[in-house]
């Protein structure tokens, strides 16, 4: 893979020394969803499949990009100096929007660079293709430039440039598990203070598969910033009656207790099902630590109810991946993950049943929705790194 891209890279723009290359994982979230920017917890995993980049920094202020996913738009230019969002080459504005990040924290780019993009994660599907291109650009403007910044650092820089360059009001979570992804391990993270731990995959004798819908999806115009506003005002209304920072302080009785002072039966839902789903991912957790898979496939299961019912972002696609795999003996749990809308399904399944899983579950959702859905059995991989230093894939 990284010969082919050196190759193509050089094809486009020219044989040159010191071309680098680079790669940053996609992320898939276990449970804990749309918890991220409510003050809960979340429990997502790096993947090994991701964004491949191939970067040469230039001489002068030129930007050039070059995307193998949409090869069509050819190279699009732009500059170092003046940074802003160009909807008619909307791609370029991930890397362009972590540059313009860098500096506002004071790390200015003085120098262009020519880039070259290849993402075998399913564009549009919620396993965070932006949020992989985020991260690796910051991972590689810290190389090629020597910004002294941690990988934490870059989750960060990223979910700022999406928030204020890109204007998606997302949380930290696709950043973060990205940026400090450890193969095998999924992060248990309170993304209320940042503080988390690895927890070690253990599903022996069972697979993930990620079931991508094939209804694509953009953050900016989904229901994703109409969500978050509902949850703001409920947690202000909260707030008049007792003393919390987010939503993820409250636990299920605890918001029994105060939820009449949410003047409006939308956001009571909305809220309830932030509060209970951070609850859920604590208890997700504790069965994994307790090798009790069962239950963490029950509280998936859960989890996908409630982003139904209460939270309202699943849909038909979703709603029938889903279902359909709950019918499929062997499937330990199965729930929506990311945003909603579209996008993908992530399912533990034993690994006995994965075959008929996929063709189970494929069959079914082409008859009800009328076209066909994509599966990947998934490992779960590390976080970014410069590929020059391991062997290429």
């Amino acid at each position: 893979m990284q010969e082919k891209l050196i190759a193509k890279f050089e094809e486009i723009f020219g044989a040159g020394a010191d071309v680098r290359s680079y790669f940053a994982p996609g992320r898939v979230n276990l449970i804990g969803e749309h918890t991220d920017y409510n003050g809960g917890h979340v429990f997502p995993c790096a993947l090994t499949i991701g964004t491949y980049g191939i970067a040469r920094k230039r001489e002068d202020k030129k930007l050039r990009f070059y995307s193998m996913n949409f090869d069509k738009l050819g190279v699009l230019e732009s500059s170092v100096e003046g940074l802003k969002p160009d909807n008619a080459a909307n791609w370029t504005n991930y890397p362009k929007g972590v540059m313009w990040a860098f500096g506002e924290r004071g790390m200015k780019v003085t120098q262009g660079m020519d880039l070259l993009l290849y993402g075998n994660i399913p564009n549009g599907s919620g396993l965070s293709s932006s949020a992989s291109v985020e991260v690796l650009t910051g991972y590689i403007l810290r190389d090629l430039f020597g910004f002294s910044v941690t990988n934490q650092d870059l989750a960060l820089i990223g979910q700022y440039a999406e928030n204020n360059f890109n204007g998606v009001n997302c949380g930290i979570m696709d950043q973060f598990a990205i940026a400090m992804g450890k193969a095998d391990h999924a992060i248990f993270l309170d993304t209320a203070t940042l503080h988390y731990e690895y927890a070690p995959l253990k599903l022996d004798g069972a697979k993930i598969i990620i079931s991508c819908t094939n209804k694509k999806r953009g953050l900016g115009d989904s229901k994703y910033n109409e969500r978050r506003a509902e949850c703001e005002a409920a947690l202000a209304e909260l707030q008049t009656q007792t003393n919390i920072r987010s939503l993820g302080d409250l636990d299920e009785k605890q918001f029994a207790q105060y939820q009449n002072a949410i003047k409006d039966e939308t956001r009571i839902k909305r809220a309830k099902h932030a509060v209970y789903e951070n609850q859920r991912t604590l208890r997700a957790v504790e069965a994994l630590k307790n090798q009790d898979l069962k239950l963490f496939g029950e509280l998936m299961n859960a989890s996908h109810v409630s982003l139904r019912d209460d939270y309202e972002v699943t849909g038909k696609e979703l709603d029938t991946m889903v279902e359909e795999a709950w019918k499929v003996d062997g499937v330990i749990g199965s729930r929506m993950t990311g945003a909603g809308f579209g996008g993908c399904t992530v399912s533990i399944v034993k690994e006995e049943a994965v075959d008929a899983f996929i063709a189970q579950v494929g069959k079914a959702y082409k008859e009800k929705i009328g076209y066909a859905g994509d599966f990947y059995v998934v490992e779960i991989g590390d976080g970014p790194c410069r590929l020059d230093t391991i062997k290429a894939n």
